[in-house]
C-alpha cells in the first residue's frame, strides 16, 4: 500500500495580521469579500456567525485550507471539493467516482493560528490529527484560579479529559520528573513552567485523539495514558526549523518518542511529532496507518511551513473552473 508518491504535509496559517481593518466579525464581509467568496454559503454563514473577529478569521482560515489541500493534491477544480463527514462526524473528501480519499486531513486553531496536517497519495486507511496550542493565551485566568484554589484543584477542573494516571502525576511527580526548569526558579516561574506542561499533554492528548476520529468525550478517554512525557523547550524563533539546524535538537524543541498506553497496553502504531513553536505556541500531529503500520511509523513528521493567505487564494481562483 505504500507509494513513493506520499505526501506528508503540515501547514500553518497566522491570521493575527489578516484583515486589520476588521475589527467585528460583519466586517469580514467587505474585509476578506475575496476569501469569502471561495466558500459555500453554509460556510460563509458558520464563519459569520462567530461574535469575536479573530476567532471568525480563524474560522475561515480552516475552511479555506480544506478545500485548498483537497483542491491543490487531489486536482480537483476548487467547487467539485465538496466535503462531506464520515461515520464519527469527521470532515472528508471522498471521491465520488473511487469513493476513496485521496487526501487525508485535519485541522485545528488557537490563538491566532491554524494548524493543516495532510497526507496525501497513500493507497489505503490514514488516520491523522493536529493539534496546535498557545500555553499563555488564559495565562491571567490560569494563574487566578491557581493562586485562588491551588494546582492540584486546577488539574482537577480538567481531570476528565485525561488518563487514570495523568492527573495524578500532573499534581505529584512534575516538577521532580520534568527537564527543563531553570534551578533558581520561583512564584510565577514554576506556574509558567507547570501550565507548559499542562498543555503539552493536553496538545498530545487532542492530536491522538482527533487522528481516532473521536473527540474530547469520547468514552475511553480514561483508558489512554501517556507516560513520562516531556514537554518541548520553547523556541527562540517563531518558527519550526529541521533538526540539525542551531540549537533545535540540543534544546529539544522536538519530541518524537512517546510511551502511550491504552487500556494498559502500549500503543505501538501512531507517529507522532511534538514540536515548540516559538516560546509560547506548540503543535502535535499524529498519523497511524491502520492496514500497514510500519508505513505511517516511517513517515517523517518535520516542521511546519507557514503558508500566506495570498498564495492560497490565488491557487484556489486559478482551480474555480
Amino acid at each position: 500500500m505504500e507509494s513513493e508518491n506520499v505526501k506528508i504535509l503540515q501547514y500553518l496559517v497566522d491570521t493575527r495580521g489578516l484583515w486589520p481593518k476588521a475589527t467585528k466579525t460583519k466586517d469580514l464581509e467587505n474585509e476578506a469579500a475575496r476569501a469569502l467568496a471561495l466558500l459555500t454559503e453554509d460556510e460563509k454563514k458558520a464563519v459569520l456567525r462567530y461574535y469575536f473577529v479573530a476567532d471568525a478569521k480563524m474560522s475561515l482560515a480552516s475552511h479555506l485550507l480544506k478545500h485548498w489541500v483537497v483542491s491543490k493534491y487531489a486536482n480537483v477544480p476548487w467547487w467539485e471539493t465538496k466535503l462531506t463527514r464520515d461515520e464519527k462526524t469527521k470532515p472528508i473528501y471522498r471521491d465520488p467516482v473511487t469513493g476513496k480519499q485521496p487526501v487525508a486531513f485535519n485541522v485545528s486553531h488557537q490563538c491566532g493560528i491554524v494548524a493543516l496536517v495532510a497526507v496525501a497519495g497513500y493507497d489505503g486507511q490514514v488516520d491523522i490529527g493536529t493539534d496546535v496550542v498557545c500555553t499563555t493565551e488564559r495565562r491571567t485566568r490560569d494563574h487566578r484560579v491557581i493562586n485562588t484554589e491551588g494546582w492540584g484543584k486546577f488539574v482537577d477542573m480538567h481531570a476528565d479529559v485525561f488518563g487514570r494516571s495523568e492527573a495524578q502525576y500532573l499534581k505529584s511527580d512534575l516538577l521532580a520528573t520534568q527537564p527543563g526548569l531553570p534551578p533558581l526558579a520561583r512564584g510565577e516561574e514554576i506556574v509558567d513552567f507547570k501550565l507548559r506542561c499542562f498543555y503539552t499533554l493536553w496538545c498530545l492528548r487532542e492530536a491522538y485523539v482527533k487522528m481516532t476520529g473521536d473527540a474530547l468525550l469520547a468514552p475511553w478517554l480514561k483508558d489512554l495514558e501517556f507516560k513520562r512525557f516531556r514537554a518541548p523547550a520553547p523556541g527562540e524563533t517563531f518558527e519550526q526549523r529541521p533538526e540539525g539546524e542551531g540549537e533545535v535538537g540540543e534544546r529539544r524543541e522536538v519530541i518524537r518518542d512517546h510511551e502511550i498506553l491504552f487500556r494498559g497496553k502500549r500503543v505501538d502504531d501512531a507517529n507522532i511529532c511534538l514540536r515548540a513553536l516559538g516560546k509560547d505556541y506548540m503543535t502535535c500531529t499524529a498519523v497511524r496507518t491502520p492496514g500497514r503500520k510500519e508505513d505511517a511509523l516511517g513517515w517523517e513528521l518535520g516542521p511546519f511551513e507557514f503558508l500566506e493567505m495570498e498564495r492560497i487564494l490565488e491557487d484556489a481562483e486559478a482551480r474555480l473552473s
